[in-house]
């Protein structure tokens, strides 16, 4: 059985206890791998060498730095389709998907490239008589990233490369589900020029989490997941004093207006309510039929879910993969189940699901629901799985107060040819990420990831200009050289004069 083990100090490390959790391929349900569990001893080391690491590569110029950047970009380019295979061989994505996640992680290396730049700071001469005043920006020390399992590329690369960028080391801890795309990546890194101890990785569980955020070196940890574990990641930060950020759950609304261009709004819907088998932060989970559009929204979505090709995620025919274990497939069919007794309409029931030759992979059709309500369950809960649930409401308005209602805020979109209820809905909707006939609006690299209420904890978002601020703290210097006369000394506040 293949053992996968830890990344410290630039090579493999295998940690110090035999605790192990067991890898999967989804597709065939049969055990690949297994993967050392760190101890909070293991966590500790890589720490130690990370803080080792640190003094040296703080101190490089941002335009070394950008180099090695680009060489690790470059290295993710050519080494694409192995790293595509390996996400699918243990999250189970059909292979575009997968590869579209890849590229764009990628593009958040890209931005990384341009590092020079974005450390520039400010500069004012002259702020009082022969006073000059700037301010710059270093890097934290220690960062530390977890990362869930449904983007073992994508989710990593919004956090490392930004933070190594800025001047930073950085402790990877990604899921133990699906860790070997992390590791392959660090390899790749060190290929790159990049300094040994820059970036770790520890595969692990709660007792890595919770090392991570006891241990008084690490300033900052960025983390994707659910809403509890958010919250737990975010508590126990601030009571640590650590900076944090901490991406939590989702509930992603499509707004659906009778004057849209219906076929665009259902094509969407469909990748977005489906693709990765729903287990996206970004999936749109609930569409709300405004007016009279429900019926045709729904007669075409279930012919449409009726017909999606569900298979092995490298077979090219395939428009959805497995479910990543056994454990959330049964998580998700108990929720269908749970719609059902709720007294929702089940249109399409994918629980049944099988797939000659691959009877033991974590597969399920897609579900979709009619008449939903926002006291169900299957409302108010993630879900993450292939189960889109159909809400209805009488006009705009309802729809605008059911999104902004709702305990998430990640994203949101609508669909409609009207630039007044466009304009209205992305001003007045309560959501961090908000799409215009747009399914998935997640934003570019050069942008910034994130939701609002309690789909994020902490203060600023992923990656983009707020991953910058959030990788680096600003000092302001204000400075006057001597001239040669001494002045009294002054015992009120200063001012510039």
């Amino acid at each position: 059985m293949k053992i996968i083990q830890h990344f410290v100090g630039g090579r493999s490390f295998p940690g110090n206890s035999n605790k192990k959790g067991k890898i999967f391929n989804p597709a065939t349900g049969e055990q690949t791998a297994e993967v050392k569990l760190a101890t909070k001893k293991d966590v500790n080391e890589a720490i130690i060498i990370a803080k080792k690491a640190f003094v040296e590569w703080s101190n490089k110029p941002p335009l070394q730095r950008a180099r090695v950047m680009f060489k690790f970009k470059e290295l993710i380019e050519k080494n694409a389709d192995e790293l595509t295979k390996i996400i699918v061989s243990e999250h189970g994505k059909v292979y575009e998907d997968a590869r579209g996640s890849l590229t764009r992680g990628l593009e958040v290396v890209e931005f990384a490239c341009g590092i020079p730049q974005m450390l520039k700071g400010e500069f004012t001469e002259n702020v009082g008589s022969n006073v000059d005043s700037w301010s710059i920006r270093q890097p934290l020390g220690i960062c530390a990233g977890i990362t869930p399992f449904n983007f073992p590329a994508m989710v990593p690369m919004w956090m490392f490369p930004m933070a190594i960028a800025c001047g930073n080391t950085f402790v990877l801890k990604p899921s133990e589900k699906d860790p070997s795309c992390s590791m392959r990546l660090a390899e790749l890194f060190k290929e790159a020029g990049l300094p040994d101890g820059v970036l770790n990785i520890v595969n692990g569980d709660k007792e890595a989490v919770d090392a991570l955020i006891e241990n008084k070196d690490v300033a900052a940890i960025s983390f994707v997941g659910s809403t509890p574990i958010a919250k737990y990641i975010y508590e126990n930060c601030a009571k640590n004093e650590k900076r944090v950020q901490a991406l939590g759950g989702a509930k992603n609304h499509c707004v659906v207006m009778p004057d849209c261009d219906l076929e665009q709004a259902v094509n969407g819907l469909m990748g977005a309510a489906y693709g990765s088998a729903g287990e996206r932060c970004m999936a749109q989970s609930v569409a709300v039929a405004v007016g009279n559009i429900g019926d045709k929204l729904v007669d075409a979505l279930s012919k449409k879910v009726e017909a999606l090709k569900v298979g092995p995620g490298l077979d090219k025919q395939s428009e959805m993969g497995p479910l990543v274990t056994k454990e959330h497939l049964a998580k998700v069919k108990n929720y269908v189940d749970i719609g059902v007794k709720e007294g929702a309409k089940l249109l399409v029931d994918g629980r049944s699901f099988k797939l000659q030759g691959y009877e033991n992979g974590y597969y399920m059709g897609g579900c979709l629901f009619d008449n939903v309500t926002k006291e169900m369950r299957i409302y108010k809960e993630e879900i993450f799985g292939p189960v889109l649930s159909v809400i209805r409401v009488k006009d705009f308005d309802e729809a605008l107060n059911l999104v902004n209602e709702h305990e998430f805020g990640n994203g949101v979109s609508i669909f409609t040819r009207d630039g007044d209820s466009g304009r209205t809905f992305y001003n007045k909707a309560k959501i961090g990420m908000v799409g215009i006939n747009i399914p998935i609006p997640v934003p570019m690299a050069f942008h910034s990831f994130g939701g609002w209420k309690r789909s994020l904890f902490g203060d600023q978002h992923m990656h983009g200009p707020e991953g910058v601020r959030f990788y680096t703290k600003l000092k302001t210097v204000t400075s006057r050289w001597p001239s040669g006369l001494r002045s009294d000394p002054e015992f009120v506040m200063p001012t510039m004069k």
